[in-house]
């Protein structure tokens, strides 16, 4: 129920609070439709007439409006990787402003208290080294390159976390990790220990895959978004040639170019 008689104070704290929660969606990979649609429920609910929201790649404009005076804000975006905890909990304060269980006040508190806890980094890096050992088996790969596939894939999602820690450009993060696995996984080929060093050489590298930046282009691209869509599309690109630098890269210094003949 929209609520009259907002003070400038009260309009300005509603604006920054709906920008807010869209930052939050966009850093942690939510698709558009789901950061505009978010942010402008929320500032229904806290009490403006209208929100209007307009999204680019690296920001987000909002305005608000309410008995014929409007407050404009914009924000950049800095993305902060996939965390769909954090998207589902914005999500759930947005309902409860909606149900009128959360006011200003409230959902200021609890965007200030929202939890952006992680998966454990070597849970993560096990299960990354599991899966790709499993593509592996379904390979036909025996057992011994499986073994080495886990290995080159876990030490990938290691390196991986490792540079992210400390900030390092998503594109060499990639390229590194892509050097690593390729190397572990090529010292099969090159020593002759395991059945298969073909497949554990390509199972290796599959947790490199931009799968999810790719599915958030298309999708925005195809609701309508597509500013956004063609720059999550090109950086997705992106990332799958740093990828296949760096696998370029393992090969040419190991000599390990017999697995794609």
């Amino acid at each position: 129920m929209v609520r009259e008689g907002l003070t400038e104070a009260e309009q300005r704290r509603i604006t920054v609070l709906c920008v807010r929660t869209a930052i939050l969606l966009m850093q942690y990979s939510a698709e558009s439709v789901l950061v505009e649609s978010v942010s402008r429920r929320m500032g229904l609910a806290l009490g403006v007439d209208q929100v209007e929201v307009a999204l680019t790649a690296n920001g987000i404009t909002i305005t608000t409006l309410s008995a014929g005076h409007s407050e404009t804000t914009v924000r950049r975006n800095v993305d902060r990787g996939i965390n769909m905890r954090t998207v589902t909990e914005v999500q759930r304060i947005m309902l409860q402003a909606e149900e009128a269980a959360l006011d200003i006040d409230g959902v200021e508190h609890a965007l200030d208290n929202l939890s952006q806890e992680r998966y454990n980094r070597w849970v993560v890096a096990v299960m990354i080294g599991l899966s790709c050992a499993c593509f592996a088996r379904l390979a036909k790969a025996d057992l011994a390159s499986c073994g080495l596939t886990f290995l080159a894939s876990f030490a990938a999602m290691t390196t991986r976390h490792q540079l992210a820690h400390l900030h390092f450009n998503p594109l060499v993060n990639f390229a590194i990790a892509a050097f690593v696995a390729t190397s572990i996984a090529a010292q099969g080929l090159i020593h002759g220990f395991v059945g298969n060093p073909k497949v554990a050489m390509a199972a290796s590298v599959l947790l490199l895959v931009p799968g999810f930046p790719f599915i958030n282009a298309v999708s925005d691209m195809v609701k309508g978004y597509m500013n956004t869509g063609v720059a999550r599309a090109v950086m997705a690109g992106l990332l799958c040639a740093a990828s296949c630098a760096g696998i370029l890269l393992a090969m040419t210094i190991w000599n390990a170019w017999a697995w794609i003949k």
